[in-house]
């Protein structure tokens, strides 16, 4: 097993590393990206029990979250037809595509919360994509696949499960406006 980890013990030392110097943001997206790109491009190292779908809902395994929270990596696992509501994440992001396949909905967000659709796309195997309040980071996503189980693995600017993001209720887009619903908070 140990072999298999140092993939993510790269993406883990390259992030840390970029951290510690201080980098800015579209930096640590750039060179970042570039080591997500090389972990997700290869599919033998993430260990079964990190890839395990629910089948009631999409699940996030943490990986690994910096001592200092600075950033965290999650694995991401999508049952056929799994969905998020449409959300932000308040931070940078980095989704790179492990396996399978999934479709972001990218919005833009108009005075009153009114949401408006801005892109849609599609990641495959080895893809990767960015996520940031600088550049747009309110989407939903869903797994692309209706007869299996899907997996990205996730890069954020924070500890993404202590971070308040926003989401909207349940509601398909156009039918309300983007509702703050905070969730990820520690109790």
């Amino acid at each position: 097993m140990k072999a298999r980890l140092d993939r993510l013990r790269c993406l883990i030392c390259d992030l840390t590393a970029l951290v510690d110097a201080g980098a800015a943001e579209p930096e640590i997206l750039d060179r970042t990206g570039a080591s997500l790109q090389d972990l997700v491009s290869v599919d033998n190292w993430l260990p079964p029990e990190f890839a395990k779908p629910d089948p009631a809902q999409y699940r996030q395994y943490l990986l690994y979250c910096d001592p200092l929270e600075r950033f965290s990596i999650v694995s991401f696992v999508w049952g056929p037809g799994q969905s998020t509501p449409v959300h932000d994440h308040t931070v940078w992001g980095l989704i790179g595509m492990l396996r399978g396949a999934e479709v972001s909905r990218n919005y833009s967000i108009f005075p009153g919360g009114k949401l408006e659709p801005r892109s849609v796309l599609r990641l495959v195997p080895g893809q990767i994509t960015v996520v940031s309040p600088k550049i747009g980071d309110i989407h939903q996503v869903e797994n692309a696949l209706t007869d299996r189980p899907s997996i990205s693995i996730h890069a954020y600017g924070g500890n993404i499960g202590a971070i308040a993001r926003n989401c909207t209720p349940r509601l398909p887009v156009g039918r309300g406006r983007y509702e703050t619903i905070r969730f990820g908070l520690r109790q």
